[in-house]
């Protein structure tokens, strides 16, 4: 087992916690689809000695239910469940202690009474999906910019269409992006953008005035991201939409969301927003949640020309029906949802459990824990 702790160290301690070195009376439910890495349980129990572990594969995602095979009476002993959106009853799961999701998103649990009506400790896997999010977006940034799609569609044509003119193509050297959402995911795209000469613009909802309060906390893959909060050259900040105009306002040529689906977030880039990024005429990416955009207003700002393109790995609604006219809307690259997708996705993801086991021995405070306040 990699030392997960060393890469991201331990959080402060949390004093309605009390340790438990061994996780003595703890026992952990892994419903997930797919089989935990050779010798990842023996290694929990070497770390946890009184911890029992259950492994369930099943696909949350996909299925309608929990595993049949957890009986009514097997939850009341269960204190930390691995999941993805399907959640027990409150009543039958009267022990549980820590939900620790499989997404970084967690707008689905909300409204759900396992976590709003209960303190039950519910955690992200917020830093798991930086690197690959971080290709994707520069990769449909790119490719827009070098004409791929164009190109891929004469291939398919067997069709030679040489460019003569060398400065038919605007390279990413000096072009700012605008990132509207500095967490893991964002600060991996600064480090890509400035490794490729880009000027980099941050926005948070919460003002970053110090160099503390720009460090981030959350997990991150080791030597990446922007962990000390040092690449963008400015930063903005705030909630309001005269706030959120003046960082679309600073003369960005490629807009990249990354927020969380939240009652402030919902539909806050729509017309009024595209007719600021008109001037510059940005290349806007959402890889945050589809209903973010207003699907319409974008379609619109396409088709008339206020925005150069888009990317959307997140469409609204999702799935995309096949007859939507956001499929033929100009200079468009709509992916379904898989940009987050990975071969280091399952190991990362128990990186963040194992983490938060260790702070349940301790009795500190979990990584990536969401508020009940700001509902992220």
């Amino acid at each position: 087992m990699r030392n997960v702790m060393l890469e991201n160290p331990s959080g402060t301690a949390d004093m309605g916690m009390t340790p438990n070195k061994e996780l003595k009376g703890h026992k952990l439910l892994m419903i997930v689809p797919w089989d935990p890495p050779a010798g990842y349980i023996d290694d929990l129990h070497k770390s946890f000695p009184g911890l029992e572990v259950v492994h369930s594969n099943w696909d949350t995602w996909k299925e309608h239910s929990l595993p049949t095979k957890v009986a009514e009476e097997d939850w009341k002993t269960v204190t930390i469940l691995l999941t993805g959106p399907k959640f027990p009853t409150k009543e039958a799961a009267s022990n549980l202690q820590l939900v620790q999701l499989q997404s970084a998103g967690a707008n689905y649990v909300l409204d759900n009474p396992l976590f709003k009506d209960t303190d039950i400790a519910f955690c992200t896997a917020n830093g798991i999906h930086g690197p690959q999010i971080s290709e994707w977006i520069i990769c449909t940034f790119l490719a827009f910019q070098h004409n791929i799609p164009r190109f891929l569609d004469n291939m398919k044509e067997h069709k030679w269409e040489h460019s003569w003119d060398d400065s038919d193509t605007q390279d990413a050297v000096h072009q700012r992006v605008g990132i509207l959402g500095y967490g893991s995911i964002g600060r991996q795209v600064a480090r890509v953008a400035k490794a490729i000469g880009m000027d980099v613009y941050a926005y948070t909802n919460r003002p970053r005035p110090t160099p503390e309060s720009r460090r981030d906390d959350s997990y991150i893959v080791p030597g990446l991201g922007d962990p000390e909060g040092v690449l963008p050259s400015k930063w903005f900040s705030g909630t309001k939409p005269e706030e959120v105009n003046e960082f679309l306002s600073a003369d960005l040529d490629l807009l990249v969301l990354a927020v969380p689906l939240t009652p402030q977030t919902r539909g806050m880039i729509a017309t009024p927003q595209f007719k600021t990024l008109q001037s510059k005429k940005t290349y806007v990416v959402n890889i945050g949640r589809g209903p973010v955009i207003n699907t319409d207003d974008l379609i619109t700002a396409l088709n008339d020309g206020l925005i150069r393109g888009a990317a959307l790995d997140v469409t609204d609604p999702e799935p995309l029906p096949k007859g939507h006219p956001l499929w033929d809307a100009k200079n468009i690259i709509i992916t379904p949802h898989v940009s987050g997708n990975s071969t280091s996705y399952n190991r990362r993801l128990l990186d963040i459990l194992d983490i938060n086991l260790h702070r349940l021995s301790e009795g500190k405070d979990f990584m990536n824990k969401v508020s009940r306040k700001r509902g992220y």
